[in-house]
């Protein structure tokens, strides 16, 4: 997944992003309700970690901000403010799921996993293309009998495919999952994995549309 974590606390949201980022998702760090807006204007994500008292607004805020305009993003709310009417405030605003601090980051990966399940219209967790299937939470694949070797960045194009098997992605949307703002990226990064990945599964799993970008067979 791509995170976009909005929190203002650098040393939490520090251990937020690498936390996250062994989970192996990429993860953004915004402070405030004005980078949040443009991050999520600017950028495709799949999940928001959102911290409610920002120090130029109520993170609610946000989280209208992006219902109003129907993004397809999944949030969880993640607040000192535990009481059960800042949760209900939160969960009818639009909040997919909501955890209190001190909080559990294992816990927080969970239920990140289980939003983004939800969004794809899915219940199990692990993701299946035939013969082919991937753990999102072990980082793992296996096809048939036999494991598969995988890079960081190889699984993680082939989970953007998988989630969507119908769909083609393009070479921005797979860049936007495997690369954070502040990472270089090779003209020709994508096509590599996408390269490495046919060498392992086979020529024909992942099929390129001319001028539009890629899909499974």
């Amino acid at each position: 997944m791509r995170i976009l974590a909005i929190e203002d606390d650098p040393v939490l949201a520090d251990g937020l992003s690498v936390g996250l980022n062994a989970c192996g998702w990429t993860v953004e760090q915004v402070a405030t309700v004005e980078e949040a807006r443009a991050a999520l204007e600017a950028s495709g994500f799949d999940a928001v970690v959102l911290d409610l008292g920002l120090p130029d607004g109520d993170g609610l805020s946000v989280l209208r901000y992006a219902r109003e305009r129907d993004m397809d993003v999944g949030v969880v709310v993640l607040s000192a403010r535990d009481e059960s009417r800042d949760r209900i405030q939160a969960l009818d605003a639009g909040a997919d799921d909501y955890v209190g601090k001190p909080f559990d980051l294992d816990e927080l990966a969970a239920r990140l996993r289980a939003v983004r399940r939800r969004l794809l219209g899915r219940s199990s967790p692990a993701l299946r293309h035939g013969d082919l299937t991937l753990d999102p939470k072990a980082r793992l694949a296996w096809r048939g009998d036999g494991d598969l070797s995988l890079s960081r960045r190889e699984f993680a194009v082939l989970e953007a495919l998988m989630e969507r098997p119908s769909q083609v992605l393009s070479r921005a949307q797979l860049e936007e999952r495997l690369y954070g703002w502040q990472e270089d990226i090779g003209s020709n990064a994508v096509e590599v994995h996408i390269h490495h990945l046919r060498a392992k599964l086979g020529a024909g799993f992942i099929r390129t549309v001319r001028g539009v970008g890629y899909t499974l067979q």
